[in-house]
């Protein structure tokens, strides 16, 4: 049963994420035994009328705008980064100082240098770190990820990785932090395509050594969001437009440690797909499926079916598949919210030293690595670009 020794949270941010992970420490411990119960304290965000009314409508008993002071409170056992790429680094620097447990959302940082800064500093730092690849907790993909590593398809031969979504098609959508590279570090690559990268080496257990890209943007500037009226149209047509300064789409390949050849695709124009997180895994013995879009199933072939051969749609809602029993009977399926919820209740199991943080902060760095490297290869138009390597002291989780 859970304990009643709280564990306080401060969550910097009240966007999207902000939103989300409320919604996931209130609810971890409803349906999962934890250690500890997680207590929203303090929100944090950049104007003061925002947060407060996000406070009030997401039930955070205190509000304000200074990260800071998160940090410095005696009070506060768990500071949560849900801000844009910019910010990351020096919240969770400051955080990881003050003896924190640090939650980070993805990427971890807009840059290498940054990220593995953050990485060596989680390994010395005494609080719990970790990097929100929330994907990882799609029950589908945690039984991938176990009958992949156990074996069951064999000798991985092909990596095969698509994230489509469509939100930027129309090119008077209204301009936003992530279309900013000062902001958001990279456009759909670092949005999108990072999930791929780490669900992909995190899957096979294999690391990406060297890649070869292309990356394009499609629409230059798009109009301030102020322009844009309240049925999605633009309001002036000669408003003020914004530059674009990150890309739209990214395609590359990639050469994994063990042998494999990976194929990959990131964009947020890919009209009528609107989150298409897919990968494909073949093995020399079988193969394994995943689509987001129907996110509780999972298809797998297996070459010793014989004359019955073919891919099996297999339904993970069953109580023995990851996460699912400590949800609804089998059958009723799951949705996104509830991978943040897994992730919450991981993140406090972790605290309590009951299993590892995973991802960590090196498992992240090593995702920021192999998007720095798809970066330099399509800005060289190279045919190869070597993935630089971990250092000697940096440890991954995967």
């Amino acid at each position: 049963m859970t304990t009643t020794r709280p564990l306080r949270i401060a969550l910097i941010g009240t966007g999207f994420m902000g939103k989300m992970h409320t919604h996931a420490w209130r609810t971890a411990p409803r349906f999962f035994d934890l250690p500890a119960e997680p207590q929203p304290v303090l929100l944090v965000g950049r104007r003061a009328d925002a947060t407060a009314e996000a406070a009030a409508r997401w039930g955070w008993p205190e509000h304000g705008t200074d990260w800071r002071e998160a940090v410095a409170r005696d009070d506060i056992d768990v500071v949560d980064i849900c801000t844009p790429g910019d910010t990351h680094a020096e919240i969770a620097l400051a955080a990881l100082t003050a003896g924190k447990h640090v939650l980070c959302e993805k990427p971890l940082a807009n840059d290498v240098r940054e990220a593995e800064q953050m990485s060596h500093a989680a390994l010395d730092a005494p609080g719990v770190s970790m990097c929100g690849f929330s994907y990882r907790r799609t029950p589908a993909l945690a039984l991938a990820r176990d009958l992949v590593r156990s074996g069951r398809i064999g000798e991985v031969r092909h990596v095969r990785a698509q994230y489509l979504q469509d939100w930027l098609s129309d090119p008077n959508a209204p301009h936003t932090w992530r279309l900013d590279r000062e902001r958001s570090g990279s456009g759909t690559l670092g949005d999108i395509g990072a999930h791929s990268i780490d669900a992909a080496q995190w899957l096979t257990g294999q690391t990406i050594t060297a890649v070869s890209a292309v990356l394009r943007t499609f629409v230059q500037s798009r109009p301030r969001r102020a322009a844009v009226d309240g049925l999605g149209g633009v309001a002036d047509a000669d408003a003020a437009h914004l530059p674009v300064t990150v890309d739209d789409a990214a395609a590359f390949t990639a050469h994994f440690s063990g042998g494999a050849l990976g194929v990959f695709e990131a964009t947020r124009m890919a009209t009528g797909r609107r989150n298409a997180n897919r990968i494909e895994i073949n093995g020399d013995r079988g193969s394994i499926a995943f689509d987001f879009e129907r996110m509780n199933e999972l298809e797998v072939y297996d070459v010793e079916n014989g004359d019955t051969q073919g891919f099996r749609r297999v339904q993970v809602t069953e109580s023995q598949h990851p996460y699912a029993g400590a949800w609804w009977p089998a059958g009723h399926g799951l949705g996104y919210e509830h991978l943040f919820v897994h992730q919450a209740a991981d993140f406090v199991r972790a605290v309590a030293g009951l299993e590892d943080a995973w991802p960590s902060f090196a498992d992240a760095a090593q995702v920021q690595r192999v998007l720095a490297a798809i970066e330099d290869s399509a800005a060289h138009d190279s045919i190869l670009t070597a993935v630089a390597a971990a250092g000697a002291d940096e440890r991954t989780s995967s």
